[in-house]
C-alpha cells in the first residue's frame, strides 16, 4: 500500500484574504487557483444510480484547474457510484482556516476510470504529483488489474468561489 504524504510546496499556504485588482474588483478567479494549488485533499461527492448520496475526502492532482486525479479501489462506494452516476461535484478547501475566514472552490464534473491514452497520460501527472509530496512514484502497471487501486479523473464543467461581496453562502462563477 502507498504512503500518501504531504506534497512539498503546496500544503500549508491559506487564503486569508481575496486579492483585489488594481481597479478594486476582487480576483476570486485568483482566490480559486490558490485553493486549488494549496490545498492536496478534496472532498468527492458522488450519487449512486438511485441517488443515494456519497462524499470521500481523495488526495487529488490538479492538471491545470479543470482535471483533478485521484487513485482509488474499484470496490470503494464512491467508485462504484462514479461507475453507475458519472456526474460528480467537487470541493476543495482548508480545513485549519479559523472560523468565517474559510473558502472554497466548488465544482461540478464529470468522473470516470481511466483506461488507454488518458490512463498513461493521467497516471503521469498522478505520478509527478506523488513523487513531489515524498510518497512515490506511479505507473500504469500500479492502476491495472490486478492492482488494487484504479486510477480517476474528474473533468470539471464550472468553478464557484463564495463571494464575499456577496452575501452569506453566495457562490460566484469563476473562469479558470
Amino acid at each position: 500500500m502507498r504512503n500518501f504524504g504531504a506534497r512539498q510546496g503546496r500544503a500549508g499556504r491559506r487564503v486569508d484574504h481575496v486579492v483585489k485588482e488594481t481597479d478594486g474588483t476582487r480576483d476570486l478567479a485568483s482566490v480559486a487557483r490558490t485553493i486549488v494549488d494549496s490545498n492536496m485533499y478534496m472532498t468527492l461527492a458522488t450519487a449512486d444510480a438511485a441517488g443515494r448520496p456519497w462524499a470521500s475526502p481523495v488526495w487529488y492532482a490538479a492538471s491545470g484547474y479543470a482535471e483533478f486525479y485521484w487513485v482509488s479501489s474499484p470496490d470503494a462506494r464512491h467508485s462504484r457510484n462514479i461507475a453507475a452516476r458519472p456526474e460528480t461535484a467537487v470541493v476543495i478547501f482548508d480545513s485549519r482556516a479559523p472560523v468565517g475566514t474559510g473558502q472554497a472552490v466548488y465544482v461540478s464534473a464529470v468522473a470516470e476510470e481511466l483506461a488507454g491514452a488518458d490512463l498513461d497520460r493521467g497516471i503521469g501527472v498522478f505520478s509527478r504529483a506523488s513523487v513531489a509530496g515524498g510518497a512515490g512514484e506511479w505507473g500504469p502497471e500500479d492502476v491495472r488489474a490486478p492492482a488494487p487501486h484504479r486510477l480517476y479523473r474528474a473533468a470539471a464543467s464550472e468553478h464557484w468561489v463564495l463571494d464575499p461581496d456577496g452575501g452569506p453562502d453566495r457562490r460566484t462563477p469563476v473562469a479558470l
